[in-house]
């Protein structure tokens, strides 16, 4: 893979990125998957999601690479990586708080998905203090592992297949992207995808079993 087509999919796939990605999918591709809030008001669901998983994040980043605490917005060094990871955790709980605040606005499903992310920016930023796992292969395992559940749920004629198929091979073309560009180890890699699609899969058992 060349460099440009990997520099493409990186930026298009970033971490903070695959959130809002996946909750446009579930509240407009997916009829019937969730009923809160009604059709016509999702679109307070994407800004909720998208303001605190990666506008707020973002600029966080953007001043500390302003500050001099980071070196380039690609945080290709380990040891830059806690602060903007503990930027993210912060947008992501409290997106969490919020949705799980009002739960006649906010179907319960949301409510999963983004406790679940939240847990999985956490434990990279855990994880990243002792050895650099690829948060792009969190985000792309935690997107096949959500997909995976809501496919086994699924009625037949279902979407899901599609979106799901589609997750998989995209997954695999930016992990081979991060390798491309030489950002991650293969065993990082595949830690991140193998951390983002247990995380989710052991979320959802652990649910349905309660």
């Amino acid at each position: 893979m060349n460099r440009l087509l990997a520099t493409i999919l990186s930026s298009v796939c970033h971490p903070l990125l695959v959130p809002g990605y996946l909750f446009y999918v579930v509240c407009y591709q997916l009829p019937g998957v969730v009923l809160r809030p009604a059709l016509p008001d999702r679109w307070l669901v994407l800004g909720v999601v998208l303001l605190f998983t990666f506008v707020l994040p973002s600029l966080g980043t953007a001043l500390l690479l302003w500050g001099g605490y980071v070196s380039s917005l690609e945080l290709r060094e380990r040891r830059q990586r806690p602060l903007p990871l503990l930027l993210a955790v912060i947008g992501f709980g409290t997106a969490t708080l919020l949705m799980g605040r009002y739960p006649q606005a906010f179907d319960m499903l949301l409510v999963q998905m983004m406790a679940g992310m939240t847990l999985a920016v956490l434990l990279t930023l855990l994880i990243s203090l002792r050895w650099k796992i690829s948060a792009h292969g969190v985000g792309m395992g935690g997107a096949v592992g959500l997909l995976g559940l809501l496919f086994l749920g699924a009625e037949a004629g279902s979407p899901i297949i599609w979106w799901l198929t589609g997750s998989i091979v995209l997954a695999g073309a930016v992990m081979s992207a991060r390798l491309a560009l030489n950002a991650h180890t293969p065993e990082q890699v595949w830690a991140g995808f193998g951390l983002g699609a247990s995380l989710v899969l052991g979320f959802g058992v652990g649910l349905a079993l309660s």
